[in-house]
């Protein structure tokens, strides 16, 4: 696997994060993501994980490592959320809030990141 194809692998699961985080995800699942358990949180991480999926398997392959991966992505990115949202609830922050805008980078921040880790572990 080139370099490029890593840079694109990344910029794919990027665009995934997009269309999943802003393009899909319903009133519910952004309601339900600080209540853990919840199907809205569930159905949200899910999203994320079928997008991945598209991603990662025409150019990876099925194999028990992608599962592994995609089972992990799924359990990252709904912790991260729950996390985020748990905190600006119980701290009441408003998008006014600077506070808010920090808590959201640093999400932002620990998804992407996320997508270095599953790139890392597919191909190292």
């Amino acid at each position: 696997m080139t370099s490029a194809d890593l840079l694109l692998i990344i910029a794919g699961l990027q665009s995934k994060h997009f269309a999943a985080d802003f393009l899909l995800q319903t009133k519910r699942m952004r309601n339900e993501k600080g209540r853990y358990g919840y199907a809205g949180g569930v159905w949200h991480g899910l999203v994320h994980v079928a997008g991945s999926a598209l991603i990662l398997l025409p150019v990876m392959g099925f194999s028990s490592l992608i599962v592994a991966v995609l089972v992990g992505e799924g359990l990252a990115h709904y912790h991260i959320d729950w996390a985020k949202e748990r905190i600006v609830r119980r701290r009441s922050l408003g998008v006014q809030s600077n506070d808010f805008w920090r808590l959201f980078g640093l999400d932002q921040l620990a998804h992407q990141l996320t997508y270095l880790v599953m790139v890392f572990v597919l191909v190292a």
